[in-house]
Parts: structure tokens; C-alpha cells; sequence
């Protein structure tokens, strides 16, 4: 981790504690094809509580990024999520807002899909339950089996997609979009 070159650090007040006491540390990463990106890495000296994010450092306009996920190697596809994005998969019901305390992350499309299982609730993953359909869904997609279709929407275009031979566009949000956002 050579490229990782640290640019500063600020002491801020703690979103879980109160306490001014959360340290923030910035870095400038260099990721091939992505260019320089920030890593934000904070932790409370208080109270422990942790958070990271991440975005590309030169910004570009507010963009919505259309990915057609159509086999194993597209599920492979870098992806740079800000923690201003929405992610949608219209096809398996997912979407994800941001929320105020929202990370940004660097993960894979498929990476993207096992968070979310992270997140569904336990019960769905019994074959007798109503929502086990959903996990059933998600794991074929998963495994290539269930083609699919990834929105992210950034209103400040600080994240990105990157693959081989990716079907891949990319368009800009209007400005009735991103107020919506």
C-alpha cells in the first residue's frame, strides 16, 4: 500500500457518543483506472464507535451508472459506491438509500448483492418462509443464473463502475433527480 498517502487529520464531535473526541483520518489512494480516490477513516477515542468512507476524489457531475449484469465476469466489476449513493436492482426489488451515517465502500457487484443478505432478516432464509423467494432470487444471481440489472445514482458522481466488457452506461441525473435524492 504504497499509494496510500495520508493528507490530514481532524478531531470532530462523535454522531454515537457526543463527545469531541472523534478522530477522522484522510488519505489519497491511487486505484488503477479509477485515478486518486479519498479514504476517510474515523474512530472515537471515547466510546469506540467506528466509520469509513470512500469517493473519487475529482468528482463529476450528478450521475446515474446503468450496469446490464449478464454473467460471472460482470459480477466481477470494481465498484466505488459514495456514501451519497442510491443503489437500485429493479429485477430482485432492491434499493438502497443513503442515509445520514450511510459508508461508502469499495466492493465488487457481487460483493454488493452479499450485503445485501447481510441485511435480510434471518427468517427469509427458511425454505417455509414468504420471503425466502427473495433470498432464493439473490443467490442465483449470485451464481450467474439470474441476469439483472445494477443502478447507482450519485447526485454529487462521486461513485463508479469498472469492468471488462461491461455493458455499461453512464447519464447524468436531472436537476429534479437529485432533489428527489
Amino acid at each position: 500500500m504504497s499509494d496510500l498517502r495520508p493528507i490530514g487529520e481532524e478531531v470532530i464531535e462523535c454522531i454515537n457518543c457526543g463527545k469531541k473526541k472523534f478522530r477522522v483520518r484522510f488519505y489519497i489512494y491511487t486505484i488503477p483506472y479509477f485515478g486518486d480516490i479519498i479514504l476517510q477513516v474515523g474512530v472515537c477515542d471515547s466510546c469506540g464507535y467506528r466509520r469509513a468512507d470512500v469517493s473519487v476524489l475529482n468528482p463529476g457531475e450528478p450521475t446515474r451508472i446503468i450496469v446490464k449484469v449478464r454473467n460471472m465476469n460482470d459480477l466481477n466489476a470494481l465498484v466505488i459506491k459514495s456514501s451519497t449513493a442510491t443503489v437500485k436492482i429493479p429485477e430482485l426489488g432492491i434499493e438502497i438509500y443513503p442515509g445520514p451515517a450511510a459508508p461508502g465502500y469499495i466492493t465488487t457487484i457481487e460483493g454488493i448483492l452479499h450485503r445485501v443478505l447481510d441485511h435480510v432478516p434471518s427468517e427469509c432464509f427458511i425454505k417455509d418462509s414468504t420471503c425466502y423467494y427473495k433470498v432464493k432470487e439473490i443467490k442465483e444471481a449470485i451464481d450467474g443464473k439470474k441476469n439483472f440489472t445494477l443502478i447507482i445514482e450519485d447526485p454529487f458522481g462521486r461513485s463508479d463502475v469498472l469492468g471488462h466488457n461491461l455493458d455499461i452506461r453512464k447519464e447524468r441525473l436531472s436537476e429534479k433527480e437529485i432533489t428527489r435524492s
